[in-house]
């Protein structure tokens, strides 16, 4: 690429109308979105059919979240190698044929590496697709295209328990990878024909690959993902494997960023370190960080809460995340329109303070609700998510010129994801942490002197006895009942108050909002 090209970037103009490219766009956003979370209720069935534990299942998650993370930093780089319209065909053509592979596996193994596969195929989709929006849409129209982009990356990954259920029920659980097949023809068909490549993202000369950097970026995210994965199981840091492969993390991701900040200078670098100098990048990133973190850990319990606590089917757990799905949906047609009258900031303040008090109500829940309670505090956390989400989007890369938005649209995905990852795993540890404090704090209610407690023993013992069992046995069986529903509420306890932290992580986000800069231009050029 020439210099006359890289002065001349800027004023690049797409011919074919932005909305039709959209369709291919938001296609390929969807398919990789969905795939983070519709394997989740189908692992039990996949953990039969290849003779593993439900805790070995899970690297079927993880697997793939693993790949795509590690993935997404070299996007810029493999754009500048074969071009981005060629590598964002080539990822589509990866991630649905592993999607293939995937539903064919017959052994842990196999679906491993397919899953291993199919996230990097996927890890490129989503920050090229950023990328081609903020440069495809005037930025007058670039508030309602980021709602349309929002809408797929935030509904996703939520209706994928509903989806993955309802097929795995329905047929098996082979087809939640299936689907993938049509989708992917039709997003590379329709990408061929109406994606342009500008001149700054065409094929360049004289690329050479970081290959230090993405081996301790590589070793960085896997191990920080078993720490992840494993903490919770062996006590944290009271685990010396735990510590050892924490330290070890962090001295990768120490030597990644050296690495990256004395490639910068010659700009052969995984990713240009010095993007975080831009004010809002920084600000809008690391709130988004902290809401992928929310959103996901959320959309992670939920459904665990609601089988493990209520007795709900895995479809039924899963549709009870349709009407959050339905509130980012009525806030994908709000954003742009509250964008445009009251500014960026305002809406995404507005969005912070309903996400937070969807989390309040999801912390006022009880073991004797219907599924139709969870939809209210569903709906107002789904709106509030897409309504803050959305415009940070925005406002964190409009001050960044179109030659920059593939860098930048790679690392805030990349931490974005260790977000949402950091964010899932604390919630796990809080939910056992809480459930243990609650349970030592009201089994010292479980004795004689206890008036309630007895009248309850009793009258359980009574019951017993009126089906010919002995009293000794029967006063057993009583209190063993008694003990199980003090374990219940401890555990409702524990998910009761990790969504009342949620609330505050959101809170703490809002004043940092006032130091975003907003850009006025779109308002004064509509106003001409």
């Amino acid at each position: 690429m020439t210099d006359e090209n890289i002065l001349k970037s800027d004023e690049w103009h797409f011919e074919v109308n932005p909305w039709i490219a959209m369709i291919p766009i938001m296609l390929s956003i969807f398919m990789f979105a969905l795939d983070e979370t519709i394997s989740n209720v189908a692992l039990p069935h996949m953990a039969g059919s290849f003779s593993v534990s439900r805790n070995e299942s899970t690297w079927i998650i993880t697997s793939y979240l693993v790949a795509s993370g590690v993935i997404i930093p070299t996007v810029d780089f493999f754009c500048k190698l074969m071009g981005r319209k060629q590598y964002f065909l080539l990822s589509i053509v990866i991630f649905t044929f592993a999607s293939i592979l995937c539903g064919l596996s017959t052994s842990m193994p196999m679906m491993l590496v397919s899953r291993i596969l199919q996230g990097i195929g996927g890890g490129g989709i989503m920050p090229i697709a950023q990328a081609i929006i903020f440069e495809i849409f005037p930025k007058d129209e670039l508030p309602s295209a980021m709602s349309v982009f929002g809408l797929g990356v935030v509904l996703a990954p939520i209706m994928g328990p509903a989806v993955g259920g309802w097929i795995t029920e329905t047929y098996s659980w082979p087809f939640i990878y299936f689907i993938n097949i049509p989708f992917g023809l039709i997003a590379l068909y329709l990408s061929i024909k109406f994606i342009e490549e500008p001149p700054y993202s065409r094929k360049q000369k004289g690329i050479s690959m970081d290959f230090s950097g993405f081996t301790f970026m590589a070793l960085w995210l896997l191990s920080l993902q078993v720490v992840l994965e494993k903490g919770n199981d062996n006590d944290w840091f009271g685990s010396p494997w735990i510590c050892k492969l924490f330290a070890f993390s962090m001295i990768c991701l120490v030597l990644f960023i050296y690495v990256q900040i004395r490639k910068n200078k010659t700009k052969t670098g995984l990713i240009n370190l010095s993007i975080l100098k831009n004010h809002n990048f920084l600000i809008g990133t690391l709130a988004q960080v902290v809401l992928m973190g929310v959103m996901m850990a959320s959309s992670s319990i939920l459904p665990s809460m609601l089988q493990s606590l209520m007795g709900y089917s895995a479809f039924m757990s899963g549709v009870s995340m349709v009407p959050r799905g339905a509130g980012c949906f009525i806030a994908s047609i709000l954003s742009g329109v509250m964008v445009i009258k009251l500014g960026v900031r305002p809406v995404v303040v507005i969005g912070l303070v309903i996400l937070a008090a969807g989390s309040l109500m999801f912390g006022e829940i009880n073991t004797s609700i219907a599924l139709a309670n969870i939809a209210i505090p569903n709906f107002t956390f789904g709106l509030g998510m897409l309504l803050s989400m959305v415009p940070l989007s925005n406002i964190s890369c409009s001050t960044l010129s179109n030659k920059d938005q593939t860098n930048a649209a790679g690392l805030q995905n990349l931490v974005k994801n260790v977000g949402a990852a950091i964010g899932t795993s604390i919630a796990t540890t809080m939910i056992s942490r809480f459930s243990q404090i609650h349970q030592m704090t009201m089994v010292k209610f479980l004795n004689d002197n206890n008036q309630v407690y007895s009248e309850r023993l009793n009258a359980l013992a009574s019951n017993f006895v009126s089906n010919n069992m002995e009293i000794s046995t029967a006063i057993h069986m009583a209190e063993g009942k008694l003990y199980n529903m003090l374990i219940q509420q401890s555990t409702l306890w524990g998910y009761v108050e990790t969504f009342r932290y949620f609330a505050l992580a959101v809170v703490l986000i809002l004043p940092f909002v006032y130091f975003l800069h907003e850009d006025k231009k779109p308002k004064k050029k509509k106003q001409a």
